[in-house]
């Protein structure tokens, strides 16, 4: 398994993600991100069924969001993630969403998430294979992330 290898999906602007004035609500960002960070997470060892059978879950414990532009209802845009940072207990994914065709960037998003142990609701260690990621050299994204988002 490859840590530092991002995840695309695509995801086209339907009437639901939209308001009114046919923008995308911000709550729909989110939902096209977690879409993209559950394929990311199988990339990484945190498939849905593995979790399921373990009992061992990554949870998103912060988010920090920018919201550039807006998308409009019938665009196509493209979801990039990554493993961006490990910590000792806790691991960054870091996403950018891009309207598919000029390429503009819409959207910045980090993501801290940490593992923990169900049913008990109990803080876990991170498994083995994210901690040996935090000395791989990471892909950034086309802008490096340290600049989107002003360091931590």
């Amino acid at each position: 398994m490859d840590q530092a290898q991002p995840t695309e999906t695509e995801e086209r602007v339907m009437f639901y993600d939209t308001d009114a004035g046919g923008v995308v609500h911000n709550i729909a960002y989110l939902r096209f991100i977690e879409r993209n960070r559950t394929l990311l997470g199988e990339g990484l060892g945190l498939g849905l069924a593995g979790m399921v059978e373990s009992g061992l879950y990554a949870v998103v414990v912060r988010t920090e969001i920018d919201y550039r532009r807006p998308a409009r209802l019938g665009d196509t845009l493209v979801v990039k993630g990554w493993l961006d940072e490990v910590e000792r207990v806790r691991f960054w994914c870091a996403f950018e969403i891009r309207r598919e065709g000029d390429g503009q960037l819409l959207v910045t998003c980090r993501q801290r998430l940490a593992m923990v142990q169900m049913p008990e609701g109990r803080p876990a260690r991170l498994p083995e294979y994210l901690l040996s990621a935090k000395g791989a050299k990471l892909d950034r994204g086309q802008e490096g992330t340290a600049a989107k988002f002003g360091g931590h």
